[in-house]
């Protein structure tokens, strides 16, 4: 079984990012549906996982990969505000972070140092704050 389906495999594009995005969003509307009784969501997700499928068996491979590198355009924004914020939230523990009163630049200083003269690694502007 798991040749034949290796053979019906062969030369299609399968499974990217956008297509993983496309499964969780017909997951999230089938669930809205359950709960909200509108039938908009379940076309809607029914659409999604449709479309989602049809990428998946394609074999059209130049417009499938185009499409994914849309969506990673489109998504590169959040994708690195959710990086960023994952990264400061776990210096958290055992950094502040200020930005420079000029220029902006984010600069980490270790916590419990009292107050401490900082100097902008890009400006070179002094500022005192409290670590």
């Amino acid at each position: 079984m798991k040749e034949k389906f290796m053979r019906f495999m062969y030369g299609r594009y399968g499974v990217d990012q956008f297509s993983k995005f496309l499964v969780t969003v017909s997951l999230i509307g089938f669930v809205l549906s359950m709960f909200t009784g509108n039938n908009l969501f379940y076309v809607l997700a029914l659409a999604a996982l449709i479309y989602a499928y049809f990428r998946i068996f394609s074999k059209n491979h130049a417009k499938r990969i185009a499409e994914n590198q849309t969506y990673w355009r489109m998504t590169d924004k959040i994708r690195t505000k959710w990086r960023t914020f994952k990264r400061d939230s776990a210096q958290k523990k055992t950094h502040h972070i200020y930005k420079c009163p000029t220029c902006g630049q984010k600069i980490r200083i270790p916590r419990g140092k009292g107050k401490i003269e900082i100097t902008c690694p890009k400006c070179s502007t002094k500022f005192i704050k409290k670590s």
